[in-house]
Parts: C-alpha cells; sequence; structure tokens
C-alpha cells in the first residue's frame, strides 16, 4: 500500500461546524437585516441558486413574512448556461429558472445560495439575471463565505465567515435535500490533485453543493 492510499483511508470524516439549530438563527439574523437595509423588504425579490439556494431562499422568504407580514416573492434561478466550465466537465443537468408573477424589473433582487468560493456562480448567476429583466438592484446572501474569492464578488449578508484552506471541502446539508440540517467540513477526498472549481455534490445529485 502506498502512501497516498494510506493517507485516504485515514483521512478524518467531514465535521459539522454548524448544526440546525445555528442555520436557524443565522437564517433569523439576515431576514432582520434585509428589513433594515432594504427599509421594509416593499420591493424584495427572493432568487435561490439550485439547489439549495432555492430552499435557504424560501426559509428566508418565510421569515421575512413574519417579520413584515407581507408574503416576499420568492423564485429560483438555474445558472447552469452560464457557467464558465461547462467544457470542462460532464454534462449538467439543467436546474429550474421560476421567476415570481411579478417578475422582478425594477425590484431589488437578493440571490440567495448555500456556500460562497470563487465567486464564479455568483457571476454567472449575474449573467442570466441579466437575460430576464433589469433589477433596480442585486444583492447576495450566503449561508457561508468560505473565502478565496477569484472574482472581485462579495455578500451582502452572510450567515456564516468560514476560513478554510484549499485542501478543504464545505458541505452544506438542508433537511430539504439531505434529511438534515448542518454544515461540514472535511479535507478533500484526494489533496495532492488540483481542487476543483465547485464543491462536490451530494451523491445522487445533479447541482452543485457548493459555491464557485
Amino acid at each position: 500500500m502506498d502512501a497516498r492510499s494510506s493517507a485516504s483511508r485515514t483521512q478524518a470524516p467531514a465535521r459539522p461546524v454548524l448544526e440546525g439549530p445555528d442555520i436557524a438563527r443565522m437564517l433569523t439574523r439576515i431576514a432582520h437585516e434585509i428589513v433594515e437595509r432594504a427599509k421594509g423588504a416593499d420591493d424584495v425579490v427572493l432568487l435561490g441558486i439550485p439547489t439549495r439556494g432555492v430552499f435557504l431562499a424560501r426559509r428566508l422568504a418565510a421569515k421575512l413574512e413574519e417579520i413584515t407580514g407581507r408574503a416576499i416573492p420568492v423564485g429560483s434561478l438555474d445558472i447552469t448556461m452560464y457557467r464558465d466550465d461547462l467544457r470542462l466537465g460532464p454534462a449538467r443537468t439543467l436546474a429550474r429558472t421560476e421567476i415570481p408573477t411579478d417578475g422582478i424589473e425594477g425590484r431589488l433582487v437578493l440571490l440567495v445560495d448555500d456556500v460562497l468560493f470563487s465567486g464564479r456562480t455568483i457571476r454567472a448567476a449575474l449573467d442570466a439575471l441579466g437575460d430576464i429583466g433589469r433589477p433596480r438592484a442585486v444583492q447576495l446572501a450566503v449561508l457561508v463565505d468560505r473565502g478565496h474569492r477569484e472574482l472581485p464578488i462579495r455578500a451582502d449578508y452572510v450567515g456564516k465567515n468560514l476560513p478554510t484552506s484549499l485542501r478543504e471541502a464545505v458541505k452544506v446539508q438542508l433537511t430539504e435535500e439531505d434529511g438534515r440540517d448542518a454544515v461540514l467540513l472535511g479535507l478533500r477526498p484526494d489533496p495532492s490533485r488540483p481542487a476543483p472549481d465547485v464543491e462536490s455534490p451530494a451523491a445522487g445529485s445533479t447541482a452543485p453543493a457548493g459555491e464557485r
């Protein structure tokens, strides 16, 4: 057995850095921050980036409704065909883009994703959004910002800033998709290989589980 095989066999499992109650508190805090900064969130539209960003957007919309007493439009924005790494890997399954009935023209669009990494997914989301309409402004909310940006993109609302190395992988689990709420931190399966541009998806999942 070579050293690499031995290391992979003894690699520690991913450890939880956030649990369900932590995630719930973060979403509540972000919702209050949105109301404060958006002066009541009257014209806010939430668009989640599939897969887990959509679930987070729906949870945020529910919390915003509790705070404001108004239903907040929520939808999803598929960025698959706008990614700059399509030619680098196997074909990706398209997700769904669902824009609320009143659209996004002149509205404050809040993009929602689970993990912010290099920023390339958000760049793709901005390109996709530009083909749909012209919002008044665009903001970004993420559950975890793990650093290592490759583009000048930052989140307006962050649940947790989580310093990481490129050898580490961040995995967000949500009840709607994974049966539990947690954020896991572990080593990539083969740290000797160059880090990929996207977090590994969950087994059987067709959408990225984290930010590029």
